[in-house]
């Protein structure tokens, strides 16, 4: 429903983070709470995550649907996922949301369940090509924190994202395009770098026909390879005209720390050349998810310089939406 920075991105149903250290409004950053993970740790260049490394994840059924998107913990009462995983927001009696869950059809000790209070959609939406595919889930009751079970650091509006920054997607989607997980169904990840505005804009413009043009946004950010090869979709199937699908990316910067960079919104295929995954831009969503969401720990600034410094210090670089 996340999270591209300097790190790598998972490719399952795409989610994008950035490592840093801060909490919202703080500059110092060292009272930061989100974004850390208490168990595992991730596997470079892995397909299967280890249980417990991306405890914010989320996994969201809709009925005799299954699953049907991702989402990330952003608070212990709301959870961050795309708006074309509601398209009827004002009916969300069928949702079934499951938090510190890793395997779909296996046995989750840590997992625990919510039903959906109400869904806030971001103004404006109406459908992924047009943006604003952004939308936050309020649960039926709090969640307790657990070693399985905590919530995503988010950017502030002035939080950058460079190009290159490698980040991580997760997600239970698609192995290939057109290859459903197979097994047990555990969470997968995959990384990828972030890619510019004008150079992902002008990779959907080659070979394309009309009804494959597209225009990146300014509340949009992309991931992946121009040549194709790693995607959303190895943990996130995408669509011309999407069907339900989530992801988030996530990317670390130095210090241990996750921060959101994205919420997976659309594609063309599976990692084709040229076709890089499209992202709803979490920190163009900031003003929205801090009204909504006063307890959600929004990085400013301040955090990402000292964020780099760490990096830079380390000389490090470190690099997953659901659906199906």
């Amino acid at each position: 429903m996340l999270h591209i920075i300097r790190m790598r991105n998972f490719g399952m149903e795409l989610l994008l983070m950035m490592l840093t250290s801060g909490v919202w409004l703080i500059p110092t950053c060292d009272a930061q709470e989100c974004g850390r993970p208490l168990v595992g740790t991730r596997i470079v260049g892995g397909s299967e995550a280890r249980d417990g490394a991306w405890p914010w994840q989320v996994d969201i059924q809709m009925g005799t649907s299954g699953h049907v998107c991702g989402g990330s913990i952003i608070s212990s009462d709301w959870v961050l996922s795309a708006a074309h995983c509601f398209p009827n927001p004002s009916d969300v009696s069928s949702y079934h949301l499951y938090m510190g869950r890793y395997q779909l059809d296996g046995t989750n000790q840590f997992e625990t369940s919510r039903e959906v209070k109400r869904v806030v959609v971001a103004h404006g939406y109406s459908t992924p090509q047009e943006g604003r595919d952004v939308a936050l889930v309020e649960l039926s009751s709090p969640l307790a924190w657990t070693s399985h079970i905590q919530p995503v650091c988010l950017p502030n509006a002035d939080f950058q994202f460079y190009a290159g920054t490698m980040c991580y997607v997760t997600g239970w989607g698609d192995t290939q395009e057109g290859v459903s997980l197979s097994g047990v169904g555990t969470l997968r990840e995959v990384g990828v770098p972030i890619i510019d505005q004008d150079s992902c804009n002008s990779m959907y413009q080659m070979d394309s026909y009309n009804l494959d043009k597209v225009s990146i946004l300014s509340d949009m950010i992309c991931a992946g390879y121009q040549e194709g090869g790693k995607d959303s979709c190895q943990g996130t199937r995408w669509w011309r005209h999407p069907s339900p699908v989530t992801g988030d990316t996530f990317c670390s910067v130095g210090n241990g720390t996750w921060i959101q960079a994205g919420v997976v919104s659309f594609g063309l295929g599976c990692a084709q050349k040229n076709r890089p995954g499209v992202y709803a831009r979490v920190s163009s969503f900031a003003g929205l998810i801090r009204s909504t969401v006063p307890d959600a720990q929004l990085l400013d600034r301040a955090c990402q310089r000292a964020a780099h410094s760490l990096v830079v210090l380390s000389v490090a670089l470190t690099a997953v939406m659901l659906g199906r």
